[in-house]
C-alpha cells in the first residue's frame, strides 16, 4: 500500500462551497447513496441532479407500457420493503412513486440540488479534492458518488436525413405525450425491452405500425398479475412476509445463475419455453421466421411479454428484417431496401451504455478525462467501483457490474456498501483519499474478462449492447450478486494507494 502527500494549499475567499461527498444523479444509485451516508454518520453531502424531479431512469422513462421486468418486491431496497406494490411486475408511476416515498422516509430533501447537470468534475492533486462545476455553479468535495446510471443518455443513430423528416420524431425515453398518435403511420426502430412494451401499447391506437427489426429477441411470457388487497395487507401487519417474499425471489435468481454464466447449454429448456410462445402466438410461418431469433437464448437480453407477438400479427403491423438506412422526405429506407411512409418516428434504439457520456466530464490526478483513460481497454475499474488515477471516485453501476437475469438494486447496494467502507475506512486511519492500484485494478479484470470468456453473452452467437465495438464485454457481471456481495463487503487496503492531505504548517497546533 504506498501513499503520497499533495501539496497544501490555501483556502481562497472565493472558494465553493465544500462537502465531504457529491453524489451525482437521484434515480436508485443515487437515492441509495443518499440513505446509506446518512445512516453511516456522514450527513455532509448533496445529490445533484439534472433534472427537477427524483427518479432517474423512472423518471426519464414513461412511454406507454413502461413497467419493470424484475418482480417488484425484489426491485426495491432491503432497507425499505414496500408491502403496498399493486402488481407483481408494477409500472413506471410506481416505482417513481416508492423512490419519491424513500426519498422523504429517509430525510434526503435538503440535501436535494434540482437542476444542477454537472459539466465537468476535475480532481484537484494539491488540494486532494474533487472541483465539480454544475450548470448552476460549482461545489467542492473530498469524494464523488457517480450514479448517474447506464440507462440515462439515449442513443439515436446518426441517419442521413433524419433532421428533414417532416413528421414527429423522439426516443422512448422522451415520450411526447402531447402528440396524438391516433390513425397516424407511426414507425419505431428497435426491439429491445422499451420497444416490446411500446409496440403491443400503441399498435391498437395507431392507422399503421411498422418495426425495423435488426436483430429478434427472445421473448418469454411475462406471468404479472394484480397483487391482491389480502396480500397487502399480511405484508403491512407481518412485515417479515415482505421480506420472506423478497428472499424467495432472490434465491430463484440466484440459483438461474450458473447457466448463464458457466453452463449456457442448460438454457435450452428455457428457449424452448420461448419458442412454444412463438408457434402459439403467431400462425403465419414467414412473420414466425421473421421473429425467430438465430443465437442462443440469453446472449442477448431476456425479454418478457405476451402482448408483443399478438400486437406484431395484427393486420395494421408490419415488421421490417433490416435497420433503418436512411430518411428520405417522409419515406423511411431500410437497410435492405425495403421504404416504409411514416407521420412519427420512435427509436426504441437504447442508451449509451459501454461509452457513458459522465465519463467525458470526470478527470483524475493527471488531468485525463476517464473517456480517455477507457478509450483504448473500454470501461474498467476494481471491484466496479474504484478506477486508477481518479481519487474517491466511487461508481453505483459501474463497469461490469450489469445483470442479465436479477435485480440491479441488489448490485447498487453491494455497490454502496463498497463506498460506505472506504469512506469511513479513510477516516479511521485519517486519509484523505484512495484510488486502486495499476496493478489491482488489471488483476481483477483479467479475471473478470477470463470468466466471462464461458458466460453466455460470449458464447451465444449474438451481438448485443453488452459489448463494446471489439467485442469485450464491459457491462455485465460473470457471476452471482451473492458473489458480488462477498467481493464488495470489506475493502482491501492492499489493492489500494492512499492520499493524506497535508495541512500548512499556520494551521498545525502543536501538541
Amino acid at each position: 500500500m504506498a501513499a503520497r502527500t499533495p501539496k497544501p494549499r490555501s483556502a481562497q475567499p472565493t472558494d465553493p462551497p465544500h462537502v465531504r461527498v457529491v453524489v451525482i444523479g437521484s434515480g436508485f444509485g443515487g437515492i441509495g447513496a443518499g440513505v446509506r451516508l446518512r445512516r453511516a454518520g456522514i450527513t455532509d453531502f448533496v445529490i445533484l441532479e439534472r433534472a427537477d424531479s427524483v427518479g432517474g431512469t423512472w423518471r426519464d422513462n414513461s412511454y406507454p407500457g413502461c413497467a419493470c421486468d424484475v418482480p417488484s418486491h425484489l426491485y426495491s431496497f432491503s432497507f425499505a420493503l414496500n408491502p403496498e406494490w399493486p402488481r407483481s411486475f408494477s409500472g413506471q408511476a410506481d416505482i417513481r412513486a416508492y423512490l419519491e416515498q424513500v426519498t422523504d422516509t429517509y430525510g434526503l430533501r435538503s440535501h436535494l440540488r434540482f437542476n444542477h447537470e454537472v459539466v465537468e468534475a476535475r480532481w484537484e492533486s494539491d488540494a486532494a479534492r474533487w472541483r465539480v462545476t454544475t450548470s448552476q455553479g460549482q461545489w467542492t468535495a473530498d469524494a464523488i458518488v457517480s450514479a448517474t446510471g447506464p440507462l440515462s443518455a439515449p442513443q439515436i443513430p446518426e441517419l442521413p436525413g433524419l433532421a428533414d423528416f417532416p413528421g414527429k420524431v423522439f426516443h422512448s425515453s422522451q415520450w411526447d405525450h402531447d402528440y396524438d398518435l391516433a390513425g397516424k403511420r407511426v414507425a419505431v426502430v428497435g426491439t429491445g425491452a422499451s420497444a416490446i412494451q411500446i409496440v403491443p401499447s400503441i399498435q391498437s391506437k395507431v392507422g399503421r405500425l411498422t418495426v425495423f427489426q435488426r436483430t429478434p429477441a427472445w421473448v418469454l411470457p411475462k406471468v404479472d398479475r394484480e397483487i391482491s388487497a389480502l396480500e397487502k395487507a399480511l405484508h403491512r401487519a407481518v412485515p417479515a412476509t415482505t421480506a420472506l417474499r423478497r428472499a424467495a425471489l432472490f434465491a430463484v435468481r440466484e440459483i438461474q445463475v450458473d447457466a448463464f454464466v458457466r453452463r449456457p447449454a442448460l438454457l435450452k429448456l428455457v428457449q424452448r419455453m420461448a419458442e412454444r410462445q412463438i408457434a402459439q402466438q403467431i400462425k403465419d410461418p414467414v412473420l414466425r421466421a421473421k421473429l425467430t431469433p438465430d443465437y442462443r437464448i440469453g446472449c442477448k437480453r431476456i425479454l418478457l411479454s405476451q402482448s408483443y407477438y399478438p400486437a406484431l400479427a395484427a393486420p395494421n403491423a408490419e415488421v421490417v428484417t433490416s435497420s433503418l438506412r436512411e430518411v428520405r422526405g417522409s419515406t423511411l429506407v431500410a437497410a435492405d431496401g425495403t421504404e416504409t411512409e411514416a407521420d412519427v418516428l420512435i427509436f426504441g434504439t437504447g442508451f449509451h451504455v459501454t461509452d457513458m457520456p459522465v465519463a467525458a466530464k470526470i478527470f483524475g490526478d493527471r488531468g485525463q478525462s476517464l473517456a480517455e483513460e477507457w478509450k483504448d481497454s473500454g470501461m474498467e475499474a476494481l471491484r466496479g467501483t474504484t478506477v486508477h488515477g481518479f481519487p474517491n471516485l466511487f461508481f453505483v453501476i459501474g463497469p461490469n457490474t450489469g445483470l442479465g437475469n436479477s435485480s440491479m438494486i441488489l448490485m447498487i447496494e453491494s455497490s454502496l456498501t463498497y463506498m460506505v467502507e472506504a469512506l469511513t475506512t479513510l477516516q479511521s486511519l485519517g486519509a484523505t483519499a484512495l484510488h486502486p492500484t495499476e496493478r489491482a485494478q488489471r488483476v481483477w479484470n483479467q479475471r473478470l474478462q477470463h470468466k466471462m470468456a464461458r458466460t453466455v453473452w460470449t458464447t451465444g452467437g449474438c451481438r448485443s449492447w453488452y459489448l463494446t465495438e471489439d467485442g469485450k464485454n464491459t457491462t455485465l457481471w460473470p457471476g452471482s450478486t451473492s458473489s458480488y456481495r462477498r467481493a464488495t463487503r470489506r475493502i482491501d487496503l492492499a489493492e489500494y494507494e492512499l492520499i493524506k492531505r497535508q495541512i500548512p504548517s499556520h494551521q498545525r497546533v502543536m501538541a
